[in-house]
């Protein structure tokens, strides 16, 4: 089961999860909706290179990563859409596109919209395309320790 490795850490941290099985969904707004969570909630991970290094960008489902902000508000040179190839083997554990948003597990940078910080929970991938996890948001930040920033003007 790939989610162990996840599961594993959030309890040996002590933190209280909720995990929901889903029918298979590929999109952030597919997810939310097949498992009723509200798309403010819904954390999407968008792979990135900042300067050319792999990051995870987290925004609510519904928000699109805007690039030259997401540049700005972390002081770099560049930074762009990840392509498969740069991040596949980051996560032997996951299905491709459903990572979680603990770059922490993965030795990725994070970086967390001001949107999804501002709400109580967060929900996410949990490696697979058909099972998210729900938690409040202080205990993904006390565990992942990601940098908030601006990166969506929806």
């Amino acid at each position: 089961m790939p989610v162990r490795k996840l599961k594993d850490y959030l309890n040996e941290q002590g933190v209280k999860y909720v995990s929901i099985s889903h029918s298979p969904a590929y999109t952030a707004q597919e997810v939310a909706a097949s498992a009723h969570v509200p798309g403010r909630e819904m954390a999407k991970t968008v792979m990135v290179l900042v300067d050319g290094k792999p990051s995870m960008a987290v925004l609510p489902a519904g928000h699109r990563v805007d690039f030259e902000l997401l540049r700005q508000s972390v002081g770099a040179r560049s930074v762009e859409l990840a392509g498969e190839q740069d991040f596949r083997d980051l996560f032997p554990n996951c299905e491709l596109g459903a990572m979680p948003p603990f770059g922490n597990i993965y030795g990725v940078d994070v970086y967390v919209s001001l949107d999804l910080a501002e709400q109580r929970d967060i929900a996410f991938n949990a490696c697979s395309h058909s099972e998210l996890m729900r938690l409040p948001f202080r205990d993904y930040a006390r565990l992942v320790r990601p940098k908030v920033v601006r990166l969506s003007s929806d």
